[in-house]
């Protein structure tokens, strides 16, 4: 076994309580064999045989349940946990150490060209479900909570949560007022970005009136 392959086992048990044992992470856990098949895809497509590459990213799909684009650029020690679901796009890039739960898409979102997926950081962790779609960037040691919808960039130590997806903690603290919108009785994506702009409206409004005020004296 090559030294990458022990550094991300023993990451993943580092990472994951229920993880027993080495030789149960690499029979047995289905994160770890996606990765696997990814580092193989990736170098033939890498080297120009990309029929060959989709070949193997998409029977891991078949046996893991985890799509894989072997076009996508990823760091050491990915950890899927549990897995099912999760769809990570050809431009997608993802940086050391980040964990992603089951359910988790990196995707485009339909319009754009060349650089279409999201690229995260060191030390991410994208929880169950949550939705990270367009060519942005999601920083170092971010957090994007369960069922989050994010389209927007993720600043480091920062945590996203929400549909669309707020920025409601950067190292520890509550961002503006602006950003602290209502994550549970808006959950129309339409309603809470009317909701932004109002919100921001109504600061811009206030920075002209004080401008205007200072004029006067």
């Amino acid at each position: 076994m090559s030294e990458r392959k022990k550094d991300e086992i023993d990451l993943i048990m580092e990472r994951d309580p229920a993880a027993r044992s080495r030789t149960e992470v690499r029979w047995l856990y289905s994160g770890y064999k996606a990765v696997k098949a990814y580092r193989r895809a990736h170098w033939f497509y890498q080297h120009h045989m990309k029929l060959i590459a989709r070949y193997i990213s998409q029977r891991a799909r078949h046996k893991t349940g985890i799509e894989i684009h072997p076009g996508a650029k990823i760091g050491k020690g990915l950890f899927i946990d549990h897995g099912m679901g999760v769809v990570i796009g050809e431009t997608a890039e993802i940086g050391n150490n980040c964990t992603i739960y089951q359910g988790v898409t990196l995707g485009g979102t339909g319009k754009d060209h060349g650089k279409r997926h999201p690229t995260l950081g060191n030390n991410v962790l994208v929880g169950s479900g949550a939705k990270v779609l367009g060519p942005f960037k999601v920083g170092d040691n971010a957090r994007i909570a369960a069922g989050a919808v994010v389209l927007t960039e993720v600043p480091e130590n920062a945590t996203a949560v929400g549909v669309p997806a707020k920025i409601v903690r950067v190292n520890g603290v509550k961002p503006p007022p602006c950003s602290d919108l209502d994550q549970i009785h808006v959950t129309d994506p339409v309603a809470q970005k009317i909701s932004q702009l109002e919100c921001e409206i109504e600061q811009l409004r206030a920075a002209l009136e004080a401008i205007i005020h200072q004029e006067k004296e």
